[in-house]
């Protein structure tokens, strides 16, 4: 048994290790949050909850005291710059606090071109490579499953708290919007149960976190993509999309996947939808969520769960 602490713990992703953590009985958690903290606790479920606003190291390193493990979904909360600090503010906390393991707020994308919106993490990337380059600070991994299958299931909830989202691949409208030219471009799709368990097994893991920590549930190129729709969905309807024209802001399609998010006024949605619409497929199109497979490889007796056998049963007698 170790004791974990689990920053932006009130995040989906964040939930669902949460969910697995717990029914392995063997951890004491930690969850920080920056919301005020309901008196609905089961303290039979071996979780506490911690309010904080990252401001302090010295106040993060007197709670984070006897923790082995801090796993970080810190995302942006009103900027980037804020999320940056608050997450160095936690890994300079740990340090100091003799934490053995960190695991920054990364759950997705091996590479981050594209994505503007992942400022932070490069930021935490080359300040975690900074910190520990003349000396071991701390032992951290970048989690990196590339795309959740699980938002392909939209508007069906696959999972019991992450939400699925619009993505350039809808899969229930039977329309997809790919970069021209980029059929043999790879992504890795790998379920949020499957991170979850990896995580799980992670933090029981007895020797040293690699540093890029890929998750590969299964590779798929673009083009089988849009072969696996056709399998599951019927005829879809593929709108190809240049490269230049995204980078330019000039692209046109007869869709646009809606971002809708608390953090978002109802009138920026639009715009901001399109911008992050045209990274996506920029960043698919660049091979940026194709994974690599450290964890794989590191516990070979776990079995992912294939993509087209996953998707195939959330889909199978839908509309």
């Amino acid at each position: 048994m170790v004791k974990i602490a689990v920053a932006g713990g009130s995040g989906s992703v964040a939930q669902e290790i949460i969910d697995i953590l717990v029914a392995t009985k063997k951890h004491d958690i930690s969850i920080f949050t920056r919301s005020d903290i309901s008196a609905e606790v089961d303290p039979q479920s071996g979780v506490t909850y911690v309010k904080t606003d990252y401001a302090s190291v010295q106040v993060l390193s007197s709670i984070l005291q006897g923790t082995h493990t801090v796993l970080s979904f810190i995302s942006p909360h009103k900027d980037q710059s804020g999320a940056f600090a608050a997450q160095k503010n936690l890994i300079d906390a740990s340090v100091d606090a003799g934490v053995k393991r960190f695991a920054p707020s990364e759950w997705a994308a091996a590479k981050l071109e594209h994505l503007h919106w992942y400022e932070f993490k490069a930021d935490t990337r080359q300040y975690l490579q900074d910190i520990n380059s003349h000396k071991k600070a701390i032992e951290y991994c970048l989690f990196q499953p590339g795309l959740f299958i699980n938002y392909l299931t939209r508007p069906y909830k696959s999972m019991e708290h992450i939400k699925a989202l619009e993505t350039p691949f809808d899969l229930h409208g039977r329309r997809l919007l790919v970069l021209d030219d980029a059929d043999d471009a790879r992504i890795t799709f790998t379920t949020v149960n499957d991170l979850a368990n990896v995580v799980a097994k992670a933090i029981e893991f007895e020797g040293t976190w690699p540093v890029i920590g890929g998750v590969r549930g299964t590779d798929l190129s673009i083009g089988e993509l849009i072969t696996l729709s056709e399998e599951l969905r019927g005829p879809v309807k593929v709108e190809k999309l240049k490269a230049s024209d995204l980078e330019a802001g000039t692209w046109s399609s007869s869709w646009v996947p809606k971002l809708e998010h608390p953090s978002i006024s109802p009138e920026q949605v639009e715009v901001i939808s399109k911008g992050l619409t045209a990274g996506l497929v920029l960043a698919f199109g660049d091979e940026v969520f194709h994974s690599s497979e450290e964890w794989n490889k590191l516990l070979p007796d776990y079995e992912f769960e294939d993509a087209k056998t996953f998707l195939a049963k959330t889909w199978q007698g839908k509309p």
